[in-house]
């Protein structure tokens, strides 16, 4: 089945609506090697969309990526480059956990110098920052894609009100606007962007690039005997992953939509995936592997979404509840 594409909110540019991300596996799990022979499979099923953070693996996943795609050696203009800054990787009292100008415009040159690149095509917001004024937040953001360094900007995991906040003091002062936000959904998180964010998509085009669709790996049912020890969940730094995969009763409700999966000829990360592409509010779902072979499972998904009737979508509401976050 050919890649579907999707406009990023009330922008010009359209994203795949599978596309790969980095998170966990760039540096931790896979080398540039690793990571050149997955981009390069993800692409070949259409993705033009890569994402990543200047915090996963300490900034080194940002390097891991750039180095591929120099391996890989892509004409600039055939994809989308995507990074994000909140956390930082110093502790210094205005390094870390900020989105004041200072850090902002530090850490684009840093995420640049990582990725070995001129621009980034979105640079987001990685977390909400109560203690800097949202102008000069959205001011900075706003510099940043006239000083050519990037093309658009987002926010990740904002409320409503702050992504609001920040669309409005934009438009009153003639700003670069945020055009997306990068929430986590997936079958067992469903509230914020089916609900919060209802109102968004109509009045300010907002876009989404979603997260953890597969909800961390619970969605593939490789949790539903315990944890295994490749797992993202046994990696340091992920223990606090092993409460959710462990809940008896979402494990419960995943195996009742594994028979749904199977009813459709799929595997149930194929589903959900799916599932989450369903969504016309969804502009790109961001997948994850750490082989290859993942990637192929992952991409697979695309002939599944025209199975997705509205029986179908009935079934899973009463699998595992309506717009009812789990967490």
């Amino acid at each position: 089945m050919d890649m579907e594409y999707r406009p990023l909110g009330r922008s010009g540019i359209r994203v795949s609506v599978l596309s790969f991300g980095s998170w966990v596996t760039f540096s931790n799990q896979a080398d540039v090697k690793a990571a050149a022979d997955m981009m390069a499979a993800a692409r070949e099923y259409g993705v033009n969309f890569f994402d990543n953070a200047e915090v996963y693996a300490g900034g080194k996943s940002e390097e891991v990526m750039g180095a591929a795609l120099k391996q890989l050696g892509w004409r600039r203009g055939s994809y989308l480059l995507t990074t994000k800054i909140y956390w930082g990787l110093h502790k210094g009292v205005n390094e870390q956990n900020t989105l004041n100008r200072k850090r902002l415009m530090e850490a684009i040159d840093g995420c640049l110098k990582r990725l070995d690149m001129a621009y980034v095509d979105v640079v987001y917001c990685h977390r909400p920052d109560s203690t800097t004024p949202i102008e000069e937040t959205a001011r900075a953001m706003s510099d940043m894609i006239v000083q050519g360094k990037a093309m658009y900007w987002g926010v990740s995991e904002w409320s409503a009100d702050e992504i609001r906040a920040a669309w409005s003091v934009c438009d009153k002062y003639g700003w670069h606007k945020p055009i997306t936000e990068q929430p986590q959904y997936n079958l067992f998180h469903r509230e914020r962007v089916e609900k919060e964010y209802a109102r968004l998509y109509e009045d300010i085009g907002l876009g989404t690039t979603i997260w953890s669709p597969l909800a961390s790996g619970l969605l593939t049912g490789k949790y539903n005997n315990g944890i295994p020890q490749d797992s993202r969940a046994s990696l340091k730094g992920y223990e606090w992953l092993k409460d959710s995969l462990t809940n008896q009763d979402k494990l419960a409700k995943v195996k009742k939509l594994a028979e749904v999966a199977g009813d459709l000829g799929c595997t149930l990360a194929q589903f959900s995936l799916a599932w989450c592409a369903k969504n016309p509010n969804v502009s790109t779902v961001i997948t994850g592997a750490s082989r290859v072979n993942q990637v192929h499972e992952n991409m697979n998904a695309l002939e599944v979404l025209p199975k997705l009737t509205p029986e179908v979508m009935q079934r899973v509401d009463e699998i595992v509840g309506v717009a009812l976050d789990e967490e």
